[in-house]
């Protein structure tokens, strides 16, 4: 059975909320690019990367975080998905808000571009 683009990218959501992270690394193409606003970089391309430049950073800085996504916009391979990430810094103990956009390419099943856009004023308060 064939997925959309929409449904590769709700599947990466509900892996990354269920703990999966294997899964969500699993259902990106070998030479993803991740392009992101936060200090956080992926250096080189494929899930090797952003598993060691996104993901377990991420995962040391903040004790608990979510990303819900509320709308999802598609045309073509491209898909928008607007939201809310949430998360308690480990250091401060504060609360991170902020609205994000996440502009995603999905070819032949598996994600080949993610690019982000997200409140980095609203993460950088939790920091301090």
């Amino acid at each position: 059975m064939t997925t959309t683009p929409t449904e590769t990218i709700r599947d990466f959501y509900g892996k990354l909320a269920s703990g999966d992270a294997a899964g969500a690394l699993g259902l990106m193409a070998p030479d993803i690019q991740w392009t992101t606003m936060w200090h956080y970089k992926v250096e080189g391309r494929g899930p090797g990367p952003v598993a060691e430049g996104l993901f377990k950073p991420l995962m040391a800085e903040w004790t608990s975080f979510s990303l819900v996504p509320t709308e999802f916009v598609s045309e073509g391979e491209t898909v928008v998905s607007l939201g809310d990430f949430k998360g308690v810094h480990r250091v401060t103990g504060k609360t991170a808000e902020a609205r994000y956009a996440h502009v995603w390419t999905v070819s032949d099943g598996k994600i080949t571009i993610f690019r982000q856009y997200i409140d980095t004023l609203a993460i950088a308060r939790a920091r301090v």
